[in-house]
């Protein structure tokens, strides 16, 4: 089993508090949850996830609040109602600009809207100046890793803005190893500043009945038995691969089919014009966004989930998939082996050939397929937010505690 991402040995020591019979007072947290308020994708599950674990599971040491920036009409999620919360009004764009603009003038233009004391834990890649202590999560670094996977305005803002973020914050939070490393080796930033706390999954996430499994089929309009991929529609997460793979597997007469859920992102305009070159208009299913409700279901019932990424910083649907009870190929990229374990197929070479050949073995030997549903189940049960919380918390007390 590969080692846990969980590295509390890397947090900054914390003295024990003494026993006084008292309860300790509370630590201020103001949380960034605009990426639960204006995405979809990754980063808005990170911040919905942490924001409810934290108020579910911390209160006794922890005074939450949430801050976002309110551009559209947007509100936080349900799950968040309950926290106390303030607002910007300012469109996207400005909102990014004046962050920047901030830490290049030390400027406390959002430090002043925001409530008194405690700390500031931005959860993406946008860190305002703070006269009070800040943490950073760090999700990854795909703009210097595969820049051309950016478009060029981002590309630009984040090579300036995020050398200064990740120098200006207090404490930096990687939700993977493999991005840690890429903040040493790209920042030469000292390695006790960055503590590696992994995200976790949601207890939704179970393998579904017949019936709901039944249901998304027929929402969905999936006849016959599929593939899966999850994931925002963007180069990284290299669908054509998976397109070029899923036509060796017809031409050889799997009956399957490639379902890709997911919302449209990064330069991904070519996608379908792809499938019908690969004269697979009729073996691809795009759903778009797939609620939440949706989605275990509609991992259950694939035959294989498939991630032959080329960098995630975590692969959160990796877990979800195993949860579900769905065999999982994916490639090596990255941080996929540190959440995928031994529970995974990996794809030695990111080619059509040995993608489609990995995927081959979990249709055609029913043994590989149930033991990788097993072994994804008891790998997915090892992450859960309860424990991430925990360990942000504790990160926050450090910060703190360094600081006084």
């Amino acid at each position: 089993m590969a080692e846990r991402i969980r590295a509390k040995s890397h947090a900054p020591a914390i003295a024990p508090r003494e026993e006084s019979g008292q309860r300790p007072e509370r630590l201020g947290v103001v949380l960034d949850a605009g990426p639960a308020v204006h995405q979809s994708a990754g980063l808005a599950r990170y911040t919905e996830s942490l924001a409810s674990a934290l108020w579910q599971h911390c209160r006794d040491t922890i005074d939450l609040s949430l801050f976002y920036n309110r551009h559209s009409d947007h509100q936080p999620p349900a799950s968040l109602a309950a926290i106390p919360a303030r607002a910007l009004p300012m469109r996207q764009h400005p909102w990014r600009l004046g962050v920047l603009a901030c830490q290049l003038l030390r400027a406390p233009y959002v430090e002043r809207r925001l409530a008194t004391g405690g700390i500031y834990h931005a959860t993406e890649h946008l860190l305002p100046w703070m006269a009070r202590p800040s943490v950073m999560t760090v999700h990854d670094l795909i703009f210097e890793r595969f820049p051309q996977h950016h478009t060029v305005a981002n590309r630009a803002f984040l090579r300036v803005a995020m050398p200064l973020f990740v120098r200006r914050a207090d404490a930096i939070i990687s939700v993977s190893r493999h991005t840690k490393q890429d903040i040493l080796d790209l920042y030469g930033t000292p390695s006790q500043k960055v503590v590696v706390v992994g995200e976790g999954i949601e207890n939704h996430f179970s393998p579904a009945d017949e019936e709901e499994i039944q249901r998304v089929q027929d929402q969905y309009a999936i006849g016959r038995p599929y593939l899966l991929m999850v994931g925002t529609l963007e180069p990284r997460k290299n669908h054509a691969l998976a397109f070029e793979a899923l036509a060796r597997l017809k031409a050889e007469g799997w009956p399957h089919c490639l379902v890709v859920a997911g919302g449209r992102g990064w330069l991904f305009d070519t996608v379908k014009s792809d499938v019908e070159l690969l004269g697979l208009a009729d073996d691809v299913i795009f759903t778009g966004r797939v609620p939440e409700e949706d989605l275990p279901p509609l991992y259950s019932g694939a035959d294989c989930f498939l991630m032959p990424s080329l960098y995630e910083g975590f692969g959160i649907p990796v877990l979800e998939a195993m949860a579900c009870g769905a065999p999982v190929v994916c490639s090596r990229a990255s941080s996929l082996p540190e959440v995928a374990g031994d529970a995974a197929l990996y794809i030695e070479s990111l080619t059509a050939d040995a993608l489609a050949a990995q995927v081959r073995e979990v249709l055609s030997n029913p043994e590989t397929a149930r033991q990788m549903r097993d072994d994804g189940l008891r790998q997915a049960a090892r992450f859960c937010w309860r424990s991430a919380a925990l360990e942000t918390a504790e990160v926050y007390k450090a910060v703190v505690g360094g600081i006084r």
